[in-house]
């Protein structure tokens, strides 16, 4: 009589290749994933498409390809490759998460009627993410911005954002008074809005929250029209950012619109592009071209070239940074 093991693998060898596979598979999706919070969109691209087109219903590898479109701001394949990942691992709220910013992305593109329709299915997965984890604080914070920002048509409203910050609460004050901000500034209070985003700052727990607050404050100062004070508030940010993560980028952009302080504005993207602390939040292949902006609005055209040549070396399909390179 065969044993139960030789007759396991004659009854279900496609099984066990596959438990066989899944270390490796998850070493790749990684791997993979470390290229893309690198910015190294193109060579993490290769990677999942050789590893889905083994393994096609890998959930997570599917997840990260949508991520590595995202970045490169392409929404049809993005919304493909989550709507995928979100049916091979249903109860995922990241899955959901990231469904609805690919949606968010596509609706920005859209025609008026069309971003409509598409802003419900923004609506329906953020909610879903936040019902499938309830702890999910990404999630939950997409859901209140959502809230604020989109029409009750929709699924918007600044009631819904309100009734969703004793859920953040628990889990950060400092997100629960940036949501509580976001609505005092939809409803034209900005004193109220102020007190909200300076109490973010004070609640929040970490270096790196405290330097995120600090951003969102600068960047209500540049929405008031008060550059002082929102040069003052970036500052502050970049001082307590001592792992020079995204809050670098999203400073030195706010600068740079700002048209205050170029050179700390270039520093910050330098440091941020040197840092170990690089991820898809702002990924590095838009942090180059952005520098190279930034030179060649300073006339040093030799050294925007270089900007332009590396970003199109990290994303070679990124559209943008092709003809910034050819334009140079």
């Amino acid at each position: 009589m065969a044993s139960l093991r030789l007759l396991a693998t004659r009854l279900f060898p496609s099984a066990l290749l596959l438990l066989a596979a899944a270390p490796m598979l998850a070493a790749d999706d990684d791997q993979a994933e470390t290229l893309l919070r690198q910015g190294r969109v193109g060579a993490a691209a290769s990677m999942l498409q050789e590893t889905l087109s083994g393994q096609p219903y890998d959930a997570r590898a599917h997840e990260l390809l949508c991520r590595v479109f995202y970045a490169q701001d392409m929404p049809d394949p993005a919304v493909r490759e989550c709507e995928q990942a979100a049916r091979d691992d249903a109860s995922n709220s990241d899955n959901e998460m990231w469904l609805g910013r690919t949606y968010g992305l596509k609706a920005s593109q859209a025609n008026v009627l069309n971003a409509f329709s598409i802003a419900r299915k923004v609506h329906v997965a953020f909610e879903q993410a936040v019902r499938l984890n309830p702890a999910n604080l990404q999630a939950m914070s997409d859901l209140g911005q959502f809230y604020v920002a989109a029409p009750a048509i929709v699924g918007g409203g600044t009631n819904k954002a309100q009734a969703l910050v004793p859920q953040i609460l628990p889990h950060s004050a400092a997100k629960a008074h940036r949501l509580l901000g976001l609505i005092a500034q939809k409803k034209n209070d900005p004193a109220a809005a102020e007190a909200e985003f300076k109490q973010a700052i004070a609640s929040a727990k970490t270096p790196e929250a405290v330097s995120a607050a600090w951003v969102d404050l600068g960047l209500f100062y540049q929405q008031q029209s008060q550059p002082d004070l929102a040069v003052e508030a970036l500052k502050s940010s970049i001082q307590a950012n001592h792992i020079h993560n995204a809050s670098l980028v999203d400073a030195a952009s706010i600068l740079t619109e700002l048209h205050r302080e170029p050179e700390l504005a270039e520093k910050l993207l330098r440091d941020y592009l040197a840092s170990p602390a690089k991820s898809d939040e702002a990924p590095a292949f838009k942090v180059h071209l952005q520098l190279g902006d930034i030179l060649k609005k300073r006339g040093d055209m030799a050294g925007a070239q270089l900007e332009y040549a590396a970003a199109l070396e990290l994303a070679p399909d990124f559209v943008p940074a092709r003809k910034a390179a050819q334009s140079a």
